[in-house]
């Protein structure tokens, strides 16, 4: 059954939850915890983004072409009035990585950032963990996690945290712009429930990935097969700055639910495309507002404006909330000295 996504008003008991910086339940007592193993960190912290696997292949799987092998021009000004009509946010997120001797803490700064009448609301979510392969120290906690594989746990983990923020805080009936893919590594089933529980609230989410090796699409038409190193390869040389390309559909054999339809989007020239990526049930409820929706896409890429990293603006100020939260937590000296730890539940941004 279609659904409607413009002429809603915002709620605004929801938007008063907005504005926010929360961290995680347990936070300061995780941190205690890790205090008192006098850790070792060996390395500087490394601050990046969360690493999902793309290690998707053709083998237990197929890929089709929807309608034609085509390219689809965007109109920004169209967009630009879509804009007025619809409500639309952005989530990405920034982690802080400690390597220690006796294991790997993860800080992860979480950020959903609404639109309302022009301006930018925030909400932030700040989660720590720490995993070890050590049973000594684990079976005197209560927080620290023991782990064969701290990349993996840690992914289950962001996805949980992810999760929580948005389905608690994004606003209902509109349109909400997701950095990284949703089907990958040990994330699909988390991201499955996500857009499950999203849609139940009338949201519409659109999942975007830059800096992609995906080779689904070269490796499956025979037409371009062996002539490219990768999707975004081809997807560069067969499209014109603000076009996007037909959507494919990518379907996992073994298991038919992890399907998603997915397009590309170059919109500069001499800059890389990205993978633009949605349900299929999200197309189905919403496939009268799709050409609306890239249009919309394509004008905030635009707004943007920042050639050398290309983002659709929503991402964009959600991933410099990341940054900038993760700043106010000297994680560091708190991971080292505990004392230093401060009570803090809930602090209202600009507060």
């Amino acid at each position: 059954m279609a659904r409607r996504i413009v002429g809603f008003s915002i709620n605004p008991d929801k938007l008063s939850k907005l504005n926010r910086f929360i961290l995680q339940e347990g936070f300061n007592a995780k941190l205690a915890e890790v205090g008192q193993l006098n850790i070792s960190i060996t390395q500087k912290p490394t601050q990046g983004d969360i690493n999902i696997s793309e290690n998707l292949t053709t083998a237990n799987s197929s890929l089709n072409v929807v309608d034609t092998l085509k390219k689809i021009p965007l109109d920004p000004q169209k967009g630009q009035l879509f804009s007025k009509q619809v409500t639309f946010g952005g989530y990405d997120e920034s982690k802080l990585q400690f390597v220690t001797l006796e294991g790997i803490a993860n800080i992860t700064s979480h950020s959903l950032v609404e639109i309302s009448n022009k301006e930018f609301i925030p909400i932030g979510y700040i989660t720590v963990y720490f995993y070890t392969h050590s049973n000594e120290i684990v079976k005197n906690s209560k927080y620290i996690k023991y782990s064969l594989d701290a990349d993996a746990d840690s992914n289950r983990d962001y996805a949980e945290d992810r999760n929580f923020l948005l389905q608690g805080n994004v606003l209902e009936n509109s349109i909400l712009f997701i950095d990284g893919p949703f089907i990958g590594g040990n994330i699909t089933s988390y991201s499955l429930r996500l857009i499950e529980e999203l849609h139940k609230n009338n949201v519409i989410p659109v999942f975007f990935v830059k800096n992609s090796n995906s080779n689904l699409v070269i490796e499956n038409l025979s037409s371009i097969k062996n002539k490219y190193n990768s999707d975004l390869h081809w997807s560069y040389n067969f499209l014109q700055p603000g076009e996007r390309s037909n959507f494919f559909r990518y379907t996992d054999k073994v298991n038919p639910k992890n399907t998603k339809l997915f397009c590309y989007i170059k919109p500069f020239s001499h800059t890389s495309p990205q993978r633009i990526e949605i349900h299929p049930k999200t197309f189905k409820f919403y496939e009268e507002y799709i050409d609306e929706l890239f249009d919309l896409i394509y004008y905030l890429m635009l707004v943007q404006g920042d050639k050398s990293n290309p983002q659709i603006r929503p991402i964009a100020i959600a991933e410099k909330y990341a940054r900038e939260m993760i700043k106010t937590v000297n994680v560091r000296s708190l991971l080292k000295n505990t004392s230093l730890i401060p009570t803090i539940d809930q602090e209202r941004f600009g507060g």
